[in-house]
């Protein structure tokens, strides 16, 4: 009988949870038109127009509300000179107040005049610092000024109060919603680790590690949500990716490992073949972890020793054997 046999190695094994989930960040900004005008993007440190992708730090301009609008809305200037005259002439009856040439009942006017004009010039400097939009973080420009149409609005475009200017969020480190179906909600604690891959890539994943577990199963998919948190500083992934994520619910190393298609089933027993000589031998062996490649042998078979691991369909115990393969 051909078969193919394979070194009983020592290695490492996993168990793992295998589910999918969407990328998102794990927290975000949304930018609004405190008041209508007419829209100016900030630029950049080269110049240039800011845009979605570009990284923008917490305390950055991102954009303005220009015009007439909001210019008399404010009236920064004339409420600020206001106020320092008002300052100038406060402090001057102060002093005469302060040397017994002024009753109590004649500063008292001064004072309430002081008090209107300083809250009027706050008044107006707040809603001269509400005409700049600031991100409060640090992050990249999901989103930047689009119409109806899904174009870029362009500067000196007039807006309305309320509109979304910018979304920004960091993505140096991204969360996946995961969720887990009934028979691994019980495998799955927080602070276990995890591999997030695309599909679509080649890749083996990036790092990350299960954050939080909700606190109740969903009523109608019966599935319990689970964050991962993601190390996503090389780049490779963005929110909103379709992405598999794979949770080690535990990881044994330097055990005896054989591949999975090794062990076969004899008499409701698990078994594989030992090649010895030119005749195999049937094993009863105990397992223990194992994935979609190999599992782990607790006992039964030692490492070095060689196994079947094709050609086993129809082997039983003293069968001769022809190695074709290894």
């Amino acid at each position: 009988m051909p078969v193919t046999v394979e070194t009983v190695a020592r290695g490492s094994v996993e168990d793992r949870i295998v589910a999918t989930g969407t990328l998102r960040a794990a927290q975000s900004v949304s930018l609004r038109a405190e008041t209508g005008g007419q829209l100016a993007i900030a630029r950049g440190p080269g110049g240039a127009r800011l845009a979605e992708g570009d990284r923008v730090r917490a305390g950055q301009v991102v954009a303005a509300i220009t015009g007439e609008e909001v210019r008399l809305a404010a009236r920064s200037d004339a409420t600020r000179q206001r106020y320092e005259s008002a300052q100038r002439d406060y402090e001057s009856r102060r002093a005469l107040f302060d040397e017994g040439l002024l009753s109590a009942e004649a500063l008292r006017p001064i004072e309430t005049t002081l008090a209107e004009a300083k809250l009027e010039s706050e008044r107006s400097q707040l809603t001269e610092l509400r005409s700049q939009l600031v991100t409060p973080i640090d992050g990249v420009l999901l989103y930047l000024a689009r119409d109806d149409r899904g174009l870029p609005v362009a500067d000196g475009q007039l807006v309305t109060q309320g509109l979304v200017v910018a979304q920004i969020a960091p993505i140096d480190g991204l969360v996946a919603d995961v969720d887990l179906v009934a028979g691994d909600v019980a495998r799955v604690r927080a602070g276990m680790p995890a591999r997030v891959r695309h599909p679509d890539t080649a890749s083996s994943g990036v790092d990350g590690r299960v954050t939080r577990l909700a606190p109740s199963v969903d009523a109608t998919t019966r599935t319990l949500r689970a964050e991962v948190a993601v190390d996503n500083h090389a780049g490779t992934l963005r929110p909103g990716m379709f992405v598999e994520v794979t949770v080690v619910a535990e990881r044994r190393d330097d055990v005896p490992i054989v591949p999975r298609e090794a062990v076969a089933e004899r008499g409701g027993r698990k078994v594989v073949f030992v090649l010895n000589g030119q005749k195999v031998s049937r094993r009863e062996v105990g397992l223990g972890l194992g994935d979609d490649d190999v599992i782990e042998i607790r006992d039964g078979v030692e490492p070095g020793e060689k196994i079947v691991v094709r050609g086993l369909e129809t082997l039983s115990d003293g069968t001769s054997v022809r190695v074709s393969g290894a």
